[in-house]
């Protein structure tokens, strides 16, 4: 078992009754990672200029529907680090903004949360920014015969993200992921809790509970 360090924090579910706001049309999203589905995307254009103005940034935005709708938000400072604290602070700011939009029509709860050590990988910067650790790609249609590529990363090569994999370097263009997420390695660990250490803003008392997180192998 690994373990790491996340902060969350969770709101009560929103009410469904009275008058409800309904969206006006946005401007074409290119960046999918973020937020895939139509009502993902509107949600990121109402709650992105709030993170934005507040010093964070949206790292991922996830409508999740099971037994209970949770909107799942992942954001970071533009270093990299955010607290409970801080995840406080945007959930309420948040939670008054949906509160007065009311862009959901049922039921549902906020949740606010850092990306983690083995973080998603959602916009290009990403890929610049931890270029020579270990990640898992997935592509949207079969490349070659196959989805899935594990291997470091090397940099970005104007739209193409390139990776390292046994069969040598190969570019995938940006458009093409599904998904991309970091793999928890001892280097990136300790990479990580070397640049929280030497950053003012972090405070190890300021995190919530250890989460423990399995990490399971593409094959």
């Amino acid at each position: 078992m690994l373990e790491q360090q996340r902060c969350a924090l969770r709101t009560p579910p929103k009410n469904d009754s009275g008058p409800r706001a309904r969206f006006f049309m946005f401007g074409k999203m290119t960046n999918d990672l973020i937020a895939k589905s139509a009502i993902e995307k509107k949600l990121l254009e109402l709650i992105n200029p709030l993170t934005e103005d507040m010093g964070f940034e949206l790292v991922r935005l996830r409508l999740v529907r099971g037994k209970e709708i949770t909107l799942q938000i992942m954001v970071a400072r533009p270093d990299g680090f955010i607290n409970v604290d801080e995840c406080a602070e945007l959930s309420t700011a948040m939670s008054a903004l949906l509160d007065v939009e009311d862009p959901i029509i049922d039921t549902y709860s906020l949740e606010v949360s850092s990306p983690g050590i083995d973080r998603p990988l959602t916009r290009m910067k990403d890929f610049e920014e931890f270029e020579g650790y270990d990640a898992r790609l997935e592509t949207v249609k079969l490349i070659d015969g196959r989805k899935r590529f594990k291997g470091t990363l090397a940099g970005i090569n104007g739209s193409e993200i390139m990776i390292n994999i046994d069969e040598g370097t190969i570019g995938l263009e940006f458009e093409w992921l599904a998904e991309a997420k970091l793999i928890l390695t001892d280097e990136l660990i300790k990479e990580m809790l070397k640049q929280r250490k030497v950053n003012q803003n972090f405070d190890k008392q300021k995190f919530d509970t250890i989460e423990t997180e399995r990490l399971e192998e593409i094959e």
